[in-house]
């Protein structure tokens, strides 16, 4: 599981003493805290996250799996559209291709979201979006380790991630 917030700061850069502050604006935050799960199943109902196996980060690879998400949303942030893009990428950081309907392509998966502000909640509350994502086999490699990176409206932080290893699948006595 990785959690975790960023906050991207625009501020005015000083200069040494005597000399005149810079024209840019004084400082401002924008700020989305983000928990990612890997899980077997994932279900986003009634504003909350269901997980079924959530919590693993070592599997054989081929099978099914969910990512469950939870964005907390600042006040300022509500009633805007955000884009949303997660991206599979190996342990070089090289995207995980996979199967398309268009013939190989990285496995990327976007999505746009609008956050309304709730009638009667309190000024600066965050509002929190669970998102889940149930995915098929990803034709991954045995003994590899792989990534997936979420980016909000083109921004990005290492907390944002969740990494998992894979391993041979047992074999059976014969």
């Amino acid at each position: 599981m990785a959690a975790g917030g960023v906050a991207v700061v625009h501020c005015a850069v000083r200069r040494l003493p005597q000399a005149p502050i810079s024209a840019e604006p004084p400082c401002t935050v924008a700020f989305v805290k983000v928990t990612i799960v890997l899980a077997d199943y994932a279900q986003a109902a009634e504003g909350k996250l269901n997980i079924i196996g959530g919590g693993w980060n070592i599997t054989t690879g081929g099978v099914p799996s969910a990512l469950a998400i939870l964005l907390e949303v600042p006040w300022d942030r509500t009633n805007e559209r955000l884009h949303f893009q997660i991206e599979l990428v190996d342990s070089d950081g090289n995207a995980v291709m996979g199967q398309g309907p268009a013939g190989e392509a990285p496995i990327v998966i976007a999505g746009d979201l609008e956050v309304g502000r709730p009638p009667g909640i309190k000024r600066g509350t965050p509002i929190a979006v669970p998102i889940a994502i149930n995915m098929g086999p990803h034709p991954l490699m045995p003994d590899n380790r792989y990534e997936w990176r979420l980016s909000v409206n083109d921004e990005s932080d290492e907390n944002w991630r969740v990494a998992f290893s894979t391993t041979r699948a047992p074999t059976l006595p014969q």
